[in-house]
């Protein structure tokens, strides 16, 4: 098991420890990583990862691990992760949204990508 955030990427660093007389010698700085189960809504399952401290502050702060992946960078993640990104996006893109909210998402101008909304309106753009 590496000393690595498997959303971050965060790892172990190097350094040294300097004394008073100004002696060095080599150190390591260790991430700190904690064993958490977050919970994917697009998954509909909860995923058990080894993440370090400030990567949870960051997935709360985001508003779950959804939205976390669907924000970070693909060459960010560990090829474990790449999979379940892709599935969550899939899942939550074919996912119909009711009318009402689709107006609260999408503003004025914007371009439809589904199909069935575009029909709706004809030209692929929301009525003003």
């Amino acid at each position: 098991m590496s000393r690595a955030c498997e959303l971050t990427g965060k790892a172990v660093m190097t350094g040294n420890n300097v004394s008073h007389a100004n002696n060095k010698t080599r150190r390591r700085f260790l991430p700190n990583l904690c064993h958490v189960t977050l919970q994917s809504e697009a998954l509909g399952q909860n995923v058990r990862l080894r993440v370090s401290a400030n990567a949870l502050r960051t997935v709360e702060h985001r508003g779950g691990l959804d939205a976390f992946l669907v924000k970070a960078k693909a060459t960010s993640f560990p090829s474990a992760l790449v999979c379940s990104r892709s599935r969550s996006r899939r899942r939550s893109l074919s996912k119909p949204r009711p009318e009402a909210s689709a107006a609260a998402w999408l503003r004025p101008g914007n371009k439809i990508h589904r199909p069935a909304m575009a029909a709706q309106f004809g030209n692929g753009l929301l009525p003003d």
